[in-house]
């Protein structure tokens, strides 16, 4: 998986490396698709946007340090940066973005920082919940039920079922989610349908097996905020040909425009899926 470094300086001007780019979400295409903020983009664009974007959001707690704030503040701050991506992906054609919102690894916090989180994850998703249905944004839920709030499970599910027929961006909201654990829970009940019979074990396929996963689909783009430079168990199986972006921005900093100067890395990529 080919990485590459998206620094804060790249992020804040338009450097001489911008300009140079051959810019996928340019403005210079001459047949257009109109769009939420007004911008533009081309048919000819639109063939190297990614299908599937998974987002890494890091850095909350390191934005909030630096101002002298909780940080709790820095995650609040975070919820901004997400809606903004959501928004500048239905704008730039992306179809599908999963966000990692709360790993199972997260709960070694402390115990005030993971009740915050299971509150803060809640209330996003019900207070968002009109601004979604307006954006044709279908909500799914990726992720262990296990020692999940309740509530925080209940308000997922209602998102769900309320979203369902959306089509214009499927948002995996990725809570208690472990990629590992997804796979081991793939496995089991893929073997469940071999043991009753309902799966000949003869016709398992790479593609049969994904649809036990609760995200099916392979990540086309994956970004991460902060400037760390690994996974973290996150989409493990989907991200196997993933061209993977690691942006130097804490992540309450990310806008739109950084995920389209991510999608301008991504495009200058020659994927070859292992081919020469």
């Amino acid at each position: 998986m080919e990485c590459s470094r998206f620094n804060r300086a790249q992020g804040a001007t338009r450097s001489k490396w911008h300009r140079r780019c051959i810019l996928t979400i340019s403005s210079r295409a001459l047949a257009a698709k109109p769009s939420l903020s007004g911008a533009s983009v081309s048919e000819n664009q639109l063939s190297q946007i990614p299908r599937h974007v998974a987002v890494v959001m890091d850095g909350n707690g390191r934005w909030a340090k630096a101002r002298g704030l909780p940080r709790t503040a820095g995650h609040e701050a975070g919820e901004a940066a997400l809606f903004d991506v959501v928004e500048g992906a239905i704008e730039i054609g992306v179809k599908e973005l999963s966000a990692f919102a709360f790993s199972t690894e997260n709960w070694k916090r402390s115990p005030e920082e993971v009740r915050f989180l299971m509150g803060f994850n809640r209330e996003v998703i019900r207070r968002r919940l009109d601004q979604m249905m307006d954006m044709g944004v279908r909500v799914r839920w990726a992720g262990q039920s296990g020692r999940l709030w309740r509530s925080v499970s209940s308000e997922l599910i209602r998102a769900e079922e309320l979203t369902a027929k959306n089509k214009v961006l499927t948002l995996n909201m990725c809570v208690n989610y472990g990629g590992r654990a997804e796979i081991i829970e793939a496995a089991l009940a893929l073997a469940a349908d071999i043991k009753g019979k309902r799966v000949d074990p003869n016709k398992v396929s790479e593609k049969k097996f994904a649809q036990y996963l609760d995200v099916p689909s392979d990540v086309d783009l994956f970004l991460r905020s902060s400037g760390e430079e690994r996974i973290s168990n996150f989409l493990l199986w989907q991200s196997a040909y993933a061209e993977m972006v690691f942006m130097d921005v804490l992540w309450p900093d990310v806008r739109r425009e950084t995920l389209f100067k991510a999608i301008e890395i991504y495009a200058a990529r020659n994927r070859r899926f292992g081919k020469a």
